[in-house]
């Protein structure tokens, strides 16, 4: 018989997949002998039978009576008993953290009877019905269904009449006639009453937190998180312990370092008097965790200690919450905390200095999609102008966007093409798809442990919390600024996560500082700050080429984007687009060669193209001397060289309507691009077949190339050019190509009075290529994948179109879980790329493989490029310290990452 329940007792962290990640850390923090309230935990295989079958599985329910029982004796106390009521909490714990998307429900047990003994036993009647008020609430919107904003509205017109200021100036007389609003409430919008069975809300309450795996807001974060949407929520049930009791509680959230910079000491958030959703919705604004200090010195002390422990027992930052009960100290969760790309780098290597992981362990830590966030550049704020407010540095980085004050908004207007920065007064997890839309949140309430902080922490989002000197008026649109400045919807600001700061207008950028240290080597200051950020930053990517198996070069068409890869770490070029080398003003030359009516004609446009490119190339292998250069011969159609056919012919209609005579260019090259046209050039003359049929374009490519290593020789340098054949499909088509490019070169050569000789190679980009690679390997020196067309060409998209068109359905679907041109397609692309490896390297042992697409720079790629056992990935020169970093990552075995999702 399957078991479905757990006691705290039974558990521990590596039961995370089982338990989910609250209750295995629950069950860890308990093991560790940590002040943790008991209760037990109801799996996620029980999660994954309801959602299948829609109803509790068998033995479920019986199962968490005997742990309730259990409990209940433990305790001395039954739920919802009349004089002294034991009450519990029920809350969702998914293995991999998801704050706020997924439901929790408080003081399960209370109803119309046993409030009265809660106030007996606290000795607190205002306490009482504040906790009943909290549960009515909680359970109307989460379990019943009930819109939240109703249940705001009332506290919010009760406020009002009595003029207070917040909830915690209602008496218990208001919280009682409050809790009847709230009962009226639900009656009115559910046609049934709050249920006053205290096993029947514990029974419902579980349920529903089941079925909050699948809410929209749980689906679209596990979305943006690459989160499987297959591993359900487990659920903890445990015995409630109150912060909300008077002067001498209270509940917190604290990190056992900055999650935003990674520098050590005691950070987080406390609210006296205050239950834990208090501090995490940002309703209240809480007061720093040293100020605990001077409240409760005896919990602030054991709180320390209980955080050094959990620090060395995960080895990680850690993510705390906990309650004060009447001076007893509490922890109701840990969790290997979410932090920034900042503090990942910081992190990593001040936990290796102290010894508590190793440096390959300190590799894993960090991300190349972290490192890419820091090579981002940052405001520069050397000018003159002040701030319109500060708030508190949630998440580092710098943005610019329109102000808008709804989610729906942000999510509107980001889809049109529009930056906008998202303003709430605070953030609560409806909002989650305007923070995913935005560039940037800022909140007038709420700490740095917030929801908006942590969520945007972990989406690496810049984020300002509790700017207190805002005034936001969502209904308004609008927020003012404490000297008067109103900043209306649509208004574009600049926002300042690593300092708090908020501008009007959009503040210039400049480079980040480790976007200076990629560029000149100069790690600058050591120690804390921008220094030690670099310095960390510095270490992770020279570990990262100690360990590494995959080179890294970089897709480069000029001598300056060739140099910047270079400094950026590139080991050559995998990837030279000799197209591009043909726009701007050498387009009058190739559409003379278009244009020619006899060889004579093609043979001198080519003749004045030929030194052109010969310059180009020899500036390009001066950049890269001693390292590998791959040169693509000419990939395009032809006609993409020529103006638009659509403009061609109105210019010459137009001139027909006149009585005019077209000009007689407009007229040939109008017949060229007839001539030329294809329903679909993708699959067109392009490629190995533009080389075959246009006379002389391959030769004097080649030539080109040939002349610019013999000049480059004479110059004492050491060029390594490659040719690289494109869209080969068949091996007889590289093999007629690849006897032109040896004869060119053999002319050059002695032309030259030295030998000039260049590796020929092909890209596989067409999945016929990749199914008879070992024909192809025969004629071929080395194998590029050119996984842009191959993804193409494998799924039948047209990139161009598909995107646009229907991508976002198929994504919201699942029908993959990230663009295929983003993250490599493992089971069909990457397929091809294994069945090419495998029969390429059996006709030919010492085949050179690398990658030259997109996704060369992408993280997860690389990944999979270093299994397949390729030899190197080429990508953009900014891409360059990404995949150099993950190439080293994909390298270490049996080393556990910072997963803190």
């Amino acid at each position: 018989m399957v078991r479905y329940v757990y006691d705290f007792t039974e558990g521990g962290r590596e039961m995370a997949g089982l338990l989910g990640g609250k209750g295995s850390n629950l069950a860890e923090m308990t093991r560790l002998g940590l002040p943790v309230p008991p209760g037990f935990v109801i799996t996620t295989e029980a999660c994954r039978a309801f959602l299948t079958t829609g109803g509790e599985p068998p033995g479920m329910s019986r199962e968490v009576s005997d742990h309730l029982a259990a409990l209940e004796e433990a305790a001395g106390r039954r739920l919802g008993q009349r004089d002294d009521p034991l009450l519990l909490s029920v809350r969702s714990g998914a293995r991999f953290s998801m704050p706020g998307m997924m439901e929790t429900i408080l003081d399960i047990g209370l109803n119309d009877d046993s409030v009265s003994g809660l106030a007996k036993a606290s000795g607190s009647e205002r306490f009482a019905w504040d906790s009943y008020r909290r549960l009515v609430q909680m359970f109307g919107a989460t379990v019943m269904g009930v819109d939240a904003a109703l249940f705001e509205r009332a506290m919010t017109d009760l406020e009002e009449v009595r003029g207070a200021g917040d909830d915690l100036r209602l008496d218990a007389r208001d919280l009682a006639g409050l809790v009847e609003t709230y009962k009226t409430v639900i009656r009115r919008e559910t046609g049934e009453d709050f249920p006053q069975s205290p096993a029947e809300q514990l029974r419902r309450a579980i349920l529903a937190v089941f079925q909050s795996w699948n809410g929209e807001r749980a689906r679209l974060y596990r979305r943006r998180e690459h989160i499987p949407d297959d591993l359900g929520t487990a659920v903890s049930v445990q015995r409630m312990v109150f912060g909300n009791l008077g002067a001498d509680s209270g509940s917190g959230v604290a990190f056992t370092r900055d999650p935003a910079t990674g520098r050590p000491g005691l950070y987080g958030d406390y609210l006296p008097d205050a239950q834990g959703e208090d501090v995490v919705s940002g309703i209240r604004n809480t007061v720093p965790l040293s100020e605990l200090e001077r409240l409760d010195a005896a919990s602030y002390t054991g709180l320390r200690a209980h955080m050094e422990t959990l620090e060395r027992h995960y080895r990680d930052l850690c993510d705390i919450e906990f309650t004060i009960e009447r001076g007893t100290l509490w922890m109701l969760q840990t969790r290997v905390g979410k932090r920034t790309a900042e503090a990942a780098f910081a992190l990593a290597a001040a936990l290796a200095d102290e010894g508590l992981i190793t440096p390959d362990e300190g590799l894993a830590r960090v991300s190349g999609e972290g490192l890419a966030r820091l090579m981002f550049p940052r405001f520069d704020t050397s000018g003159d102008g002040e701030p319109l407010a500060r708030g508190l540095p949630a998440s580092p980085g710098a943005a610019v966007g329109a102000a808008v004050f709804h989610s729906a908004d942000a999510v509107r207007r980001a889809a049109a093409g529009e930056k906008v920065v998202l303003v709430r007064q605070e953030t609560n997890p409806d909002d989650l798809p305007g923070m995913i839309a935005a560039q940037a949140v800022l909140t007038g309430r709420g700490g740095k442990t917030s929801h908006a902080a942590v969520v945007a922490r972990g989406m690496g989002k810049v984020c300002v919390c509790g700017a207190e000197e805002l005034t936001v008026d969502t209904g308004a649109r609008r927020f003012t600024a404490p000297d008067g400045t109103v900043v209306e919807e649509g208004t574009v600001v600049s926002v300042d996560g690593s300092t708090g700061a908020v501008y009007a207008g959009a503040v210039p950028l400049v480079d980040s500082e480790v976007m200076r240290f990629l560029e000149t080597g100069d790690t600058g200051e050591t120690g804390e700050g921008a220094g030690g950020l670099v310095d960390a930053v510095a270490r992770a990517l020279a570990r990262a080429d100690t360990v590494r198996r995959l080179e890294v070069r970089a897709n480069a068409d000029t001598p300056e984007d060739a140099a910047r890869a270079r400094r950026f770490g590139a080991r050559g070029i995998g990837l030279c687009r000799t197209e591009h080398m043909f726009l701007g003003e050498r387009r009058k030359l190739v559409e003379e060669m278009i244009l020619a009516d006899s060889p004579t004609a093609r043979d001198r446009a080519l003749t004045a193209l030929l030194p052109l490119q010969r310059q180009d190339f020899a500036g390009i292998l001066e950049a890269m001397d001693g390292l590998p250069v791959t040169i693509r011969l000419l990939d395009p159609p032809l006609h993409e060289f020529l103006p638009d056919r659509t403009a061609l012919a109105v210019r010459v209609a137009a001139a027909e309507a006149r009585g005019d005579l077209p000009a007689a260019r407009d007229t040939q090259l109008l017949a060229a691009v007839n001539r030329m046209h294809e329903e679909n050039p993708m699959l067109g003359l392009r490629g190995v077949r533009l080389g075959l049929v246009v006379p002389g374009l391959v030769a004097m490519q080649v030539r080109a190339i040939g002349e610019a290593v013999a000049e480059r020789l004479r110059a004492g340098g050491d060029p390594r050019a490659e040719i690289m054949v494109p869209l080969v499909g068949d091996a007889r088509e590289l093999s007629i190509v690849g006897e032109e490019v040896r004869r060119v070169l053999a002319e050059v050569s002695e032309a030259a009075g030295t030998p000039v000789g260049c590796p020929v190679g092909t890209m596989i980009e067409l999945p016929r290529a990749a199914l008879t690679a070992g024909r192809i390997a025969e004629e071929a020196e080395f194998f590029s994948f050119g996984t842009n067309d191959l993804t193409q060409t494998t799924w039948g998209f047209s990139r161009d179109d598909v995107e646009a068109e229907f991508f976002s359905a198929y994504l919201d679907k699942g029908v993959f879980p990230a663009s295929p041109f983003e993250t490599i397609d493992r089971d069909g692309v990457g397929r091809l790329v294994g069945i090419a490896v495998a029969e390429g390297r059996a006709a030919r042992p010492d085949l050179k493989i690398g990658v030259c697409g997109e996704h060369g720079g992408d993280p997860d790629s690389v990944h999979f490029f270093h299994a397949a056992g390729l030899d190197y990935v080429s990508c953009s020169p900014f891409r360059v310290p990404v995949a150099r970093l993950e190439a080293g990552r994909a390298a270490l075995r049996d080393t556990g990452a910072s997963d803190s999702r």
